[in-house]
């Protein structure tokens, strides 16, 4: 559902696990950034995207010493999450601390929350065809203590009518995973494919042993009013942040 201007994970996580994922909107970021651009490695004024971060910590609840912000590289590293500022180069984190929130941003690549039944542990994971490709999910899952408690939320991301991609894409899924072939029908420009980066979470999530998926029915390139797009808007793109914690108290 959404709630001014975020999205809660529609799932039947814990009630000591709090999720969310900010929009476009509520912010006062100007121009193609406009307005809730979290994102300090864009070319958005600084003092905007600070003041938009304080948004998002006060509708949370927590301070932004409890972010665990990101240095995302497109790669597949996880690391625990820290407290206090420090960001530090990976495309995922999870904690079983409380109120530590786990931050991914994303622009059209896909942010996948976890939890496990039990509310122990929780994870947010930045999963670009790059990483995905090289198993970032599988290796989320594995840092969880029983693969079959765990829940994904799939995040806002780009749709399979809006992201094609050429054949070493495809070729770098189906190598040696020839079941992600399903994912993928032929464009209508040679030697290109459209892939659904949905499936391709699905596919993998259930190769690593989680079958409660949610999510995934949002479009970031489509929805222009409530989403960033980097394909679609290119370097004047702000981010959106997808979080998730646990509330114990």
């Amino acid at each position: 559902m959404q709630t001014d201007y975020v999205l809660v994970p529609d799932w039947p996580a814990p009630e000591t696990i709090q999720a969310l994922v900010t929009t476009r909107l509520g912010g006062v970021s100007i121009g193609g950034f406009a307005s809730l651009n979290l994102g300090m490695h864009v070319n958005d004024e600084l003092k905007s995207v600070v003041q938009n971060r304080q948004t998002l910590a006060d509708h949370a609840g927590l301070a932004e010493s409890q972010f665990a912000w990101l240095d995302q590289v497109h790669g597949q590293t996880i690391i625990a999450a820290t407290a206090g500022g420090q960001v530090v180069p990976a495309d995922g984190s999870d904690t079983t601390k409380n109120k530590l929130a786990c931050v991914v941003m994303t622009a059209d690549c896909l942010p996948v929350l976890f939890c496990d039944q039990a509310g122990t542990k929780v994870s947010a994971v930045h999963a670009g065809w790059r990483g995905l490709a090289g198993g970032i999910l599988q290796k989320a899952v594995q840092r969880f203590p029983d693969p079959s408690s765990v829940m994904a939320w799939l995040g806002p991301a780009i749709s399979q009518a809006h992201f094609e991609v050429g054949n070493d894409v495809y070729q770098a899924f189906i190598a040696n995973h020839s079941h992600n072939h399903s994912a993928f029908t032929p464009s209508v420009a040679p030697k290109k494919w459209m892939a659904d980066i949905y499936q391709l979470a699905r596919l993998q999530l259930n190769v690593a042993g989680v079958d409660k998926i949610y999510g995934g029915q949002y479009c970031t390139y489509a929805d222009e009013e409530h989403f960033y797009s980097y394909r679609r808007d290119g370097e004047e793109s702000g981010r959106m942040a997808s979080l998730i914690w646990r509330n114990a108290d």
